[in-house]
């Protein structure tokens, strides 16, 4: 099937950087023989939860805070195993300072709900004429907590935060990020295996799909590859963001239509979920023969991932990581600081069950590396007008210093190693 008859197929859908959740069969047929590489992935148990409910009390013991209030999204996952969804009719989690866990959720969810908690809970019901809010305050009275502290995870809204408060005027509700941050930003042995595959996952389609881009193919059809390869190899796709031309310049792309054509950048930012743990990484190359400044500008990116692996220390501040490649790259004429041409952006981001999560490698921030803790390295350099250069790996802190899930490219001619 010629490029032209794969666009007129999957649509026109394809005028931004970001494919669409666009029909991948045209290209699946030759995934067949791509391995599960996730078969043996192991999911987060009731052992684990239960060791970081165990690591949350003591956090609250050392920030002051009696209780800790979560809503569906991922901190929920992380700590209960409850896969949810936010609405305006609550449901959210409550853990105590003592380990006590308890789920509130409207009447008519609690079959639902009772199905999917990975940890011991009670679960706490109202009706649609009741708040929900009284029944967590009745829940956390009867355990002597109508007083003091009561954390809440940093996304909860508003309306949740005002009702709890309302609801135990004895009580103060602050930030409960000091709880949630310090256990989610620490990666396990079995979260950093997850991890492992998923971004070994997105290597492989990367392999998979770079060889079938032809000259015409747009970012759908690109990303279509990478989707169908992904799925084949056991991951679930996260995203596929494919920036073709000047549209690399743009670190999430343009609204103008793109195709491959020879002599021009292709940038992929794609990235895998196994388990609810994502990988991220980003390729730069370039279709057919590359200019000299194209190869001059990816060198100079490249080297910018290797000068933030060598500044992540045990006990760096995470700033400096940004910091070091901003004294590099303005060596070289880029910036300086955030200004264009150059890097926009931070020079990377927390990773886990969010693509992006606390803390980020970026100028100012105080938080310490330490073990566990896991972030991209994509210090991109963007040439408003011309093109862009981003090349992501992500890395974890290890007892002796940071190690790559995946191994930055060698080469402009060989970004996939």
């Amino acid at each position: 099937m010629s490029v032209m008859q794969r666009r007129q197929f999957l649509g026109s859908a394809a005028l931004t950087g970001m494919a669409a959740a666009l029909p991948s069969s045209v290209f699946a047929a030759d995934t067949a023989g791509l391995p599960n590489l996730a078969a043996g992935a192991v999911s987060i148990g009731k052992d684990e939860r239960m060791a970081r409910i165990a690591k949350a009390k003591e956090l609250m013991a050392a920030n002051d805070i009696g209780a800790l209030l979560i809503e569906p999204g991922s901190s929920l996952v992380y700590f209960t195993g409850v896969q949810w969804w936010r609405s305006e009719r609550l449901t959210a989690a409550v853990l105590t300072r003592e380990g006590e866990a308890a789920i509130v959720t409207p009447f008519f969810e609690e079959p639902s709900v009772r199905e999917s908690p990975g940890i011991e809970a009670e679960v706490l019901t109202w009706n649609e004429d009741e708040n929900p809010l009284a029944a967590v305050a009745a829940w956390l009275g009867k355990r002597g907590l109508a007083k003091g502290r009561i954390g809440v995870e940093e996304t909860v809204r508003y309306f949740a935060v005002d009702g709890l408060q309302k609801a135990m005027p004895g009580a103060t509700v602050v930030n409960g990020a000091p709880v949630v941050r310090g256990c989610r930003m620490h990666k396990s042995a079995a979260e950093i295996a997850l991890m492992q595959i998923a971004n070994d996952i997105t290597i492989a389609a990367y392999r998979h799909t770079a060889p079938r881009i032809e000259a015409g193919m747009t970012p759908a059809d690109i990303g279509a590859i990478m989707r169908a390869a992904t799925a084949a190899l056991g991951g679930q796709s996260e995203f596929e963001l494919i920036l073709l031309g000047e549209a690399s310049a743009y670190p999430h792309g343009s609204g103008k239509p793109q195709a491959v054509r020879e002599g021009e950048v292709v940038l992929m930012d794609c990235g895998a979920t196994v388990h609810g743990y994502q990988s991220d990484i980003s390729r730069t190359f370039v279709y057919g023969k590359a200019s000299a400044r194209q190869r001059q500008v990816w060198d100079q990116m490249r080297k910018g991932q290797d000068v933030a692996f060598a500044a992540a220390k045990l006990g760096t501040p995470a700033g400096k990581v940004d910091d070091a490649v901003r004294a590099w790259y303005e060596s070289l004429g880029w910036g300086p600081g955030y200004k264009l041409p150059g890097t926009s952006h931070r020079t990377g981001h927390g990773i886990g069950l969010d693509g992006h999560e606390p803390v980020n490698l970026v100028r100012g921030e105080p938080t310490r590396l330490a073990p566990g803790m896991c972030f991209s390295n994509e210090p991109g350099i963007y040439i408003p007008g011309e093109f862009g250069i981003r090349l992501e790996d992500c890395f974890y802190m290890t007892e002796t210093g940071p190690k790559w899930f995946s191994m930055p490219s060698p080469s402009i001619d060989q970004p996939f190693g």
